[in-house]
């Protein structure tokens, strides 16, 4: 459990809950029992959050103000835990923005629920997805996506996900790991497939890879050398 005092009140938070703090308005922290408390904190420049409003809202957007500093709040909560899990590809930052901005606006009561998302522009998210498939030995980044579709980063992302039910960081991801899996043992080593995948080393590789198939990719490799 953390304690601690905001806005004139003194505040519980616990497993689970999502901490809102405005960067302009001073708090504390401290242990809320005996047993001590830890969490996982994330600092974000206004300004990306305001972008991918933008996106959500129209031009006119504002910056949501959370009036309740502890929520349970599982858009944010879930991009929290992704935040920290070391993807470190450009497009997965996109992602995480959109999310945290859908997760703020959640977070505001004082705001509509209304959106400027009508139907999403296909042939842009297509030339988009062209790209991915193309491009599965390397890190695509986000300028090449808003050069090609023709939409800026986090309209991207958000069309994306409508239109192929994936983000754009993942759909990279999932044709990545497709890429390195027919690699392995082919003659390719786990480190040589991980590389030639656009993944940074094979402890990234492995934890995707694994993530993704549930097994991992020494197993695979066994597997598929017996011809299972």
């Amino acid at each position: 459990m953390q304690a601690f005092a905001y806005r004139g009140a003194t505040h519980w938070s616990v497993p689970g809950n999502v901490v809102v703090l405005h960067p302009d308005e001073s708090h504390d922290g401290r242990a809320g029992s005996e047993a001590g408390f830890g969490y996982r904190q994330l600092y974000v420049e206004p300004s990306l959050i305001l972008a991918a409003l933008r996106e959500l809202r129209g031009e006119g957007a504002a910056l949501p103000f959370a009036r309740e500093p502890v929520t349970v709040n599982e858009t944010l909560a879930e991009a929290i835990r992704e935040a920290f899990e070391g993807y470190t590809d450009p497009l997965a930052g996109d992602e995480l923005v959109l999310r945290l901005a859908e997760g703020l606006l959640e977070a505001d009561s004082g705001i509509g629920r209304t959106s400027t998302f009508t139907r999403p522009d296909v042939a842009a998210v297509e030339r988009a997805r062209q790209l991915l498939d193309a491009e599965t030995s390397r890190v695509v980044r986000s300028g090449e996506l808003e050069a090609v579709s023709g939409l800026t980063r986090f309209d991207l992302a958000r069309q994306f996900r409508a239109v192929v039910g994936a983000s754009p960081y993942r759909y990279s991801v999932m044709r990545r790991l497709e890429a390195a899996r027919s690699q392995i043992g082919r003659p390719a080593t786990l480190v040589d497939a991980a590389l030639n995948a656009g993944f940074a080393d094979q402890a990234h590789f492995t934890r995707m890879f694994t993530a993704r198939y549930g097994i991992t990719p020494g197993r695979y490799r066994k597997l598929r050398s017996r011809g299972g």
